[in-house]
Order: structure tokens, then sequence, then C-alpha cells
């Protein structure tokens, strides 16, 4: 096997270094080593700029979402109770719409477009978000964009955030198993497979490169051993969630006398197969394998599903959304919107836990989670739901427009576009931007 050949712990690493052997190679994060001397000692290096935006497209239960009040001073809403003690990394906006996108469920495709009309006769979507911001800035990652979707396999051709400059749809990435060897495991064809066999068997990318990990590792200042060492602990956890996720495909399942529901399968795990999507995109940014993330919770086609309390739905989760204030259907729509609240904040608090050139992951890292639905249970398309937390803004606020007259939602997308470095004044139907946040 080819090491890498460290001289001292002062040495200057390149900026993409790996860790590599038998068919796999292990991207490492930003290290202060990767950083010149010189340039440590002149200015700092400014730190990658990210994005994330995560669209859940069966929204929110309004009424416990919408915080009370507005600026600094607001009263946390009781699904923000969740994040009391972490108010001052995000920011709540409320009256923000795309006009004339008022297609129900389809306009989940339109969320980061604000193409009008959606999908009415002779409809063409835009460009999306994601895709304008690749565009505009160098690659300097081996992904421009990652496009993923929670959702069935069979739908992804259907329901997606991302589209090109014609309008095409991008199909998003279903598979968290397969964007995990996409991002690790490489080489000749052989290779590739023997890893593949390495792992089925209950072996390891991280078990594969142990000996040329550590050797690396004794080589490196202190900080940027603490670094990666929370680098490589999150690979084995990702590693050990898609080992364990697939031993329950193999496990029996219980016999029961009950009718079984229609295309549940492994469906019924929703969050967790969420849960181990988040997982892989924080291991995406903490790789440098892309800075721009999509990931569409396709609720809307989401079966009959198991709650945190393993209890299970008594219907799907889109006729759940059509709760007409039935008690039984809010009380469970109440605990799904819970556990999409406590993942996000469970991946804030990672990004936040990160650290990076002097700052926090989270600092460099946008992520906005929103709907393309302001109130499923009538197909509203005002007023969604917005929260944006981390990429250095100036948070802790909740921006109140109009409800009546909506702001553009593409205002936001303005601010965050320029936050990433993309040098804009207007995308898709903005009128400006939404410096509140920027402190400008």
């Amino acid at each position: 096997m080819n090491g890498l050949h460290i001289s001292s712990a002062s040495s200057h690493l390149p900026r993409r270094t790996f860790l590599r052997g038998m068919g796999v190679s292990l991207a490492l994060p930003a290290l202060e080593s990767m950083t010149p001397s010189s340039a440590r000692a002149e200015t700092p290096v400014m730190a990658p700029r990210r994005m994330l935006i995560i669209v859940n497209n069966l929204g929110l239960l309004q009424g416990h979402f919408a915080p009370t009040g507005t600026g600094r001073d607001y009263k946390l809403s009781p699904y923000l109770e969740l994040f009391s003690d972490v108010r001052d990394e995000f920011t709540v906006v409320s009256g923000l719409s795309h006009p004339g996108v008022d297609g129900a469920h389809s306009t989940d495709n339109c969320f980061l477009t604000a193409a009008p009309g959606a999908f009415k006769f002779g409809f063409r979507n835009a460009i999306s978000l994601d895709q304008f911001a690749a565009e505009q800035l160098p690659q300097t990652t081996r992904f421009r964009t990652l496009n993923l979707g929670v959702t069935r396999p069979s739908e992804a051709s259907k329901r997606s955030l991302s589209f090109t400059r014609d309008g095409v749809l991008l199909p998003p990435a279903t598979s968290p198993a397969n964007v995990f060897r996409k991002m690790f495991v490489q080489g000749d064809p052989a290779s590739v497979q023997r890893q593949l066999d390495r792992l089925r068997r209950r072996g390891s990318i991280l078990d594969t490169l142990n000996l040329e990990a550590r050797r690396f590792n004794r080589t490196l200042p202190a900080a940027d051993r603490e670094r990666l060492d929370q680098y490589l602990t999150s690979v084995r956890e990702v590693e050990q969630r898609l080992q364990t996720a697939g031993e329950w495909e193999q496990r029996p399942k219980p016999k029961t006398n009950r009718t079984p529901p229609a295309d549940i399968g492994d469906s019924r795990r929703f969050f967790d197969q969420l849960r181990l999507m988040l997982d892989v995109t924080q291991l995406a940014f903490e790789s440098d394998s892309t800075r721009i993330i999509t990931l569409i919770v396709d609720t809307f086609r989401a079966p009959v599903f198991r709650l945190p309390s393993q209890e299970e739905t008594t219907t799907t989760y889109h006729n759940l959304s059509h709760h007409g204030q039935n008690e039984e259907k809010l009380r469970q729509l109440e605990a799904a919107d819970r556990e999409h609240l406590v993942q996000l904040r469970r991946l804030i608090d990672n990004l936040a836990a990160r650290p990076e050139n002097g700052r926090r992951m989270l600092d460099h890292t946008m992520i906005l989670y929103g709907s393309n639905l302001g109130d499923s249970n009538i197909h509203d398309t005002t007023n969604l739901p917005i929260l944006l937390a981390g990429g250095g803004f100036r948070h802790g606020q909740h921006l109140a427009f109009n409800r009546e007259h909506n702001l553009p939602l593409s205002n936001l997308f303005v601010t965050m576009l320029q936050n990433l470095g993309v040098e804009t004044e207007t995308f898709a139907s903005s009128t400006g931007n939404l410096n509140e946040i920027t402190g400008k």
C-alpha cells in the first residue's frame, strides 16, 4: 500500500489529502496542517462556505411551529422549545412564499426554483437554487452538489429539489449506502468489489485503513489529531448504522394476524432513514466531498410509518396531513413533526461541535429547513415554515413579514447565495434580499 509521506508535524499537507488502500479512498477533513505555515502566520485562511437545504414536503403544524412576537424577544412556540437553549443558532422567518406557486403537492418541485404556475398546461420549471450556485462557483470539491432524497426509489424521478437551467428534474439519490460508497469507495472494479464484499462480511472501511490512519495521526499536531478523531468516529458511526440497517432487512419479520398495509416494507422506518441520510450529509461536508446539498424529505409518499415511540401510524403520512382537526391524526402528526425537529437539532449540535479554522463548522454551514406548504391540510402554499440555522448569520430572531401579502422566499435565497460567495442581487422572483440576518 502506498502511504502518505509526512516528514514532520509542521509539514504542509495538500488541501485534498486521502488515506488510501485496498480500493478505498477516505477524504480527510480540513486540518490546520493543510494551511501553509506562512499563510497561518500572515492571514487566516477562509473556511469553506456550505449550504444544506432540507424540505419536508408536507410541512409542519403551523400552530405548533410559528412563534409569537418578533425580533429577539419573540416567544418560542411548542416546537421551537426543542431549541430553547440554542436559540441564538437560528432565525425563524414567517410571511414568506413564492408568488404564483400554487400547485398544491406538486410545488415541492418548485421550492428552489420559484417557477410560477406549477405543472399547469405548458409549465416549464426553472433552474434551482443549488444548481444556480454551482454554476457560479468554481468546482473545488469532488461533487458540485449532492441531491438527496428520503423517498421511495420509484418516486425519485418525479419529486426533486434540483433542476437544471433548462428545468430538467435531477433525480435525488435515495440510498444512504450508495451515497456513502460513492464518497469513499473507489479504485479499479476488482478492488471495489473486494472491498464491498469485505463490508458485507462485517468489515469496515476504517478497518482497512486502520494502520495508515494510526501512522498518519502520529504526524499531526494535537488540534488536528482531535479533529481527525472526531471525523473518523463519525465515519465509524455511519458504517455501523448502515450495517444495522442491512441486518434489519435480513431478520425474520414477526407474525401477526393483522392484514399487512400495502407498500410498507422498510418505509415504516422512515425516521431511521432520515437520520442515516443526515449522517451521510454531515460526512459529505466533513470530507469536503461537496459544499452544496439538497435533501427532499418526501413525507407525501411515506406510507404507514413508525413514530419515535415505535407506535405505528393509523394511516399514511399524506392522509394524516389532511387531518380535518381530528384529534388522533393531530396527535400522530405532532409526534412526527417533533421527530423532524429533533433530528434537525441533532445535526445543528453536531456541526456546532466540530471546530474549523478557529470557529465551528456550523458557522460556515447554512442549514435551511422548510416546506413548500404552509398548511398541508388545505393545500395552502403561503406563509411557509422557514428556519435558517448556522452560516455565521446574526441569528436569535423571528423575522415576521406580512401574512396577507407575503415577501418572496427568493429574497432569502439571494442572501444565502451571497453568503456562499455568489455575486448576485437577484434570483428567480426576488425583489431584494433579507439582509436583516446579516447585520448589514
